[in-house]
């Protein structure tokens, strides 16, 4: 390696991404229900307790679409369009059996988490029997890169109920890791052990210096909530799922929109589909 090589190397890895903390309105809040307007008051109530140490603001106001109104997709977003709401709060397989179709998120959230860029709050169905937490005091933030997504970071440390736990959390892909080293290892002029180790802590080094700087700036703002470092590496999917269940995840806040693509991002649409039973935030 030549000095220059060296310095450049030296000035990437001081060139760190820090958390800025970005604002977060939660004043209008939209309900999407296929029930009948008893079944959506009762729907909503729990939405509002699951929130409710959350909503800070002096009044909110709730918008509903239930029942007959439910009438197709395009209707939803355009009237998602006039209303512009903070926050749309609904469940999966809308105007569909749930229990037909358990592994889906239906075709409302299909288009919803694609076509708006308004948050969908998606919460157990009530025609199931699972329940809706009682409070967001544990809430975990995933991404594929961490560091430098300050408005996922910003939403999961706003939905975080005072005295709560923030959870951002970085699990490197261990099957994507193994491949690249093996081949690094068929290259003579490299030497492996030594790349492996130096890889590896410099992966995990990035998200560790990034939730640290989160860290700061939430406690240097004054938010009563407690931020909790993950960062490992796994088998991401399983491991997410693992560590949902270990801390007892109250809500998990995720992105779920790609640039280059229409399908849901990443491991985004896997968790949404199979965490039937806990509350997920796409963003």
């Amino acid at each position: 390696m030549t000095q220059i090589d060296q310095f450049e190397s030296i000035f990437k890895k001081a060139d760190k991404p820090k958390f800025e903390l970005e604002p977060v309105d939660l004043d209008s809040l939209l309900i999407v229900s296929d029930a009948g307007p008893e079944q959506t008051n009762q729907f909503q109530a729990r939405v509002v307790d699951f929130l409710d140490n959350t909503l800070l603001e002096k009044k909110i106001h709730w918008h509903r679409i239930c029942g007959d109104a439910l009438t197709s997709v395009n209707d939803v977003v355009e009237r998602i369009g006039q209303l512009k709401p903070d926050l749309v709060c609904t469940f999966r397989n809308l105007n569909a059996p749930a229990t037909d179709y358990p592994y889906s998120l239906g075709v409302y959230l299909d288009v919803l988490s694609q076509t708006t860029d308004v948050p969908v709050l998606v919460l157990p169905s009530p025609h199931r029997a699972a329940s809706i937490p009682h409070s967001t005091g544990t809430v975990m933030a995933i991404a594929d890169d961490l560091p430098g997504d300050h408005h996922l970071v910003s939403y999961a440390a706003r939905l975080t109920s005072p005295n709560g736990k923030l959870l951002l959390t970085h699990v490197e892909d261990q099957t994507v890791f193994n491949r690249y080293m093996k081949v690094i290892g068929k290259i003579a002029t490299i030497d492996t052990e030594a790349a492996r180790e130096s890889i590896r802590e410099q992966l995990l080094k990035e998200p560790h210096d990034y939730i640290h700087s989160c860290s700061q700036v939430i406690l240097a703002a004054g938010l009563p909530i407690e931020v909790v470092e993950i960062v490992t590496v796994g088998h991401s999917l399983r491991d997410y799922q693992r560590l949902i269940e270990e801390h007892r995840v109250d809500l998990l806040v995720l992105n779920t929109k790609q640039e280059d693509q229409l399908a849901m991002h990443g491991l985004a649409y896997p968790l949404c589909v199979e965490l039937r039973d806990t509350p997920i935030l796409m963003l």
